[in-house]
């Protein structure tokens, strides 16, 4: 019970995913991942929940997810893609989907950080899709550099650390409500082993 939080609606939210480790986000709420590796992130993020995902992307985006290169971490089908000719329409697309509630899970890639309004906005629509009683949706910001979203749950920071021997990549909580900022080394089945705190 003390997993759980009411929402306004007096509904309930699901207690937290655990991606991995101590990779946790709350669903229910919009979260930001920046940094190189948002994309393999994200997809990490995606193989735990159930169901299809909606992955919002600019049009003018020349790089695309490679079907053959994802499958070994989600199935390239449960991916509905939407691409937008403005900024404005992948914020509207993302809040939409959130307010729905039809997908667990919908992620926007972004030119750049949204304002805090906007994030407010896409929160409050993400309270809305869990109290229409469909699932209680995940949405996922996906921005260059070092992100810098204002409002969002948590900033996570995904690089590539890849070895000789194996693909790691290194994942920072920049940021989150709960959570103190810390470090990890994530290998490529998931497991995540924590780096010191020089390594923030």
């Amino acid at each position: 019970m003390d997993q759980l939080r009411p929402l306004r609606g007096g509904r309930r939210a699901a207690s937290d995913l655990a991606v991995t480790g101590d990779f946790a986000l709350r669903p229910g709420r919009v979260h930001e991942i920046c940094g190189p590796a948002r994309r393999s992130l994200a997809l990490r993020v995606a193989a735990r929940l159930a169901g299809p995902v909606l992955w919002i992307r600019p049009a003018w985006q020349a790089e695309r997810l490679n079907p053959d290169g994802i499958c070994a971490v989600v199935e390239p089908g449960r991916l509905i893609f939407v691409d937008c000719r403005r900024a404005d329409d992948q914020l509207w697309c993302l809040e939409e989907a959130l307010r729905s509630g039809s997908v667990p899970l919908v992620v926007a890639e972004l030119a750049q950080p949204p304002a805090l309004t906007p994030v407010r906005r896409l929160h409050l629509a993400a309270e809305a899709g869990a109290a229409a009683g469909g699932a209680v949706p995940l949405g996922l910001l996906l921005t260059p550099g070092d992100g810098g979203a204002a409002g969002v749950e948590s900033r996570w920071q995904a690089s590539p650390a890849h070895q000789p021997e194996a693909a790691f990549w290194r994942i920072v909580r920049l940021r989150a409500r709960t959570r103190p900022p810390q470090a990890w080394l994530m290998s490529g089945d998931g497991d995540l082993a924590p780096l010191p705190e020089a390594g923030i």
